[in-house]
């Protein structure tokens, strides 16, 4: 299997394709998704109030990681993102490889997504398992529908959402704030450097969604674009997360680690019993952004790696900027859809599949900032080179979720009918 990188760098304005509030929506979706929902318990019960450290931690690693990528993505625009720049590098063996755990993560996150959307609104109006179930199918289904009918308007609506969304969590971050208690954030580490370590392992859900918007870096207006939209993104990110973690942290405690719905209960503290139906629309909304950013950019990687012989070549229509990938985008339905069964019939733990997601995610970005110390020169290679570092570190707080990639490595690296130019 191969990934050949075709594209060339961007000479000339596209005339149609994403604007900037479309393209800033959409990295925002593929960062601040449903993560922001379930990742808070997840990271205080593995390291209480210091999992704030781990949360500025990433999202400082976040800065050269998405600089690296928006400078990619305006050098080498192509569907195959970051498996395409990992080709150029390293050749198109690697570049297989990159791709298949893009491609395979997006199942898992997605479907992990849907859940975590399904539970915030089954919570929300007392419903159960089924509930759960039930919606987040019904999530996957709408943005797989949002994408068949094409990218711009997909976009268009997920502009309209974000814009909704941000303001909703910027008010229940100033509504709620004022009830901070600093006693706790004491004990500060309960678990020491090491459960920071673990936290900072599945908090790189929340922020490996930037390889997921170099997929869609063709289908831009212009060049120039994706560089602001990035830089849009990191500050609408930074507000909101460090805002809303610090006072999830300040207002809930203890109920922070042992809630599985800790943004529910600070829109309760902020808004009393109204907060049900607004929390039940915020994870409707985190979710949904976040499984359509991630199956647009997973669908035209797909038709890459098909039209670069890494998928069988029927899948490969839809590869060139503007097409919608319909057969791409079909088998990521049946693939999402199959993978559905075992983990809703075995109530698979949330935890494991968003870790799983994260390792996939993980060891995609570290090859990317690798292959852009290679690609790129001067201050830009060495901010790459600073991410390569930072990234890789992380992968290493992955643990055994490792396997995963490492499995998908075994088919990546198969011998290449062709090789990358």
């Amino acid at each position: 299997m191969a990934v050949t990188a075709k594209s060339s760098p961007r000479t000339a304005q596209t005339r149609t394709g994403i604007g900037l509030g479309e393209g800033t929506a959409l990295l925002v979706g593929s960062v601040l998704g449903p993560g922001v929902l379930a990742l808070p318990h997840l990271a205080s019960a593995a390291a209480g109030p210091a999992s704030v450290l781990a949360w500025a931690a990433l999202l400082a690693l976040s800065v050269p990681v998405a600089a690296t990528f928006a400078v990619l993505g305006t050098r080498f625009p192509d569907g195959g993102g970051a498996a395409t720049f990992v080709a150029r590098a390293f050749g198109a063996r690697a570049g297989a490889m990159a791709g298949w755990w893009f491609f395979a993560a997006v199942p898992v996150g997605t479907l992990a997504g849907g859940l975590i959307g399904g539970e915030y609104v089954a919570a929300s109006i007392g419903g159960g398992r089924a509930t759960t179930v039930v919606v987040a199918c019904g999530l996957l289904l709408v943005a797989f529908a949002a994408n068949h009918a094409g990218l711009r308007m997909s976009g268009r609506l997920q502009l309209v959402l974000v814009v909704a969304l941000a303001a909703l969590l910027v008010t229940a971050i100033l509504v709620a704030g004022p009830r901070t208690d600093p006693a706790n954030f004491s004990p500060f580490a309960p678990h020491g450097g090491m459960g920071v370590v673990h936290a900072a392992g599945v908090l790189f859900f929340a922020f490996a969604g930037w390889e997921a918007v170099s997929h869609l870096s063709a289908d831009f207006k212009e060049g120039r674009l994706l560089p602001r939209a990035t830089a849009l993104t990191l500050l609408i990110v930074g507000v909101l997360y460090l805002g809303l973690v610090v006072t999830v942290t300040g207002v809930l405690g203890d109920r922070a680690a042992t809630s599985a719905v800790p943004l529910a209960l600070l829109l309760e503290e902020g808004f009393g019993e109204v907060a049900r139906p607004i929390t039940a629309v915020v994870a409707l909304a985190l979710s949904f952004i976040a499984i359509n950013t991630y199956i647009a950019g997973g669908a035209r990687l797909g038709a890459a790696l098909a039209r670069d012989r890494a998928l069988p070549g029927w899948f490969s229509r839809g590869a060139e900027p503007g097409q919608v990938p319909r057969r791409s985008l079909a088998l990521m339905a049946v693939v999402t859809g199959i993978l559905a069964v075992p983990v809703v019939g075995s109530g698979l733990d949330l935890d494991a599949l968003m870790r799983a997601t994260a390792a996939c995610l993980a060891a995609v970005t570290v090859l990317a900032m690798a292959a852009a110390v290679r690609l790129l020169t001067g201050r830009a290679r060495a901010i790459a080179l600073a991410a390569t570092t930072f990234t890789a570190i992380v992968v290493v707080s992955c643990g055994t979720f490792l396997l995963l990639p490492a499995l998908l490595a075994i088919v990546g690296l198969k011998p290449a009918p062709r090789t990358a130019r």
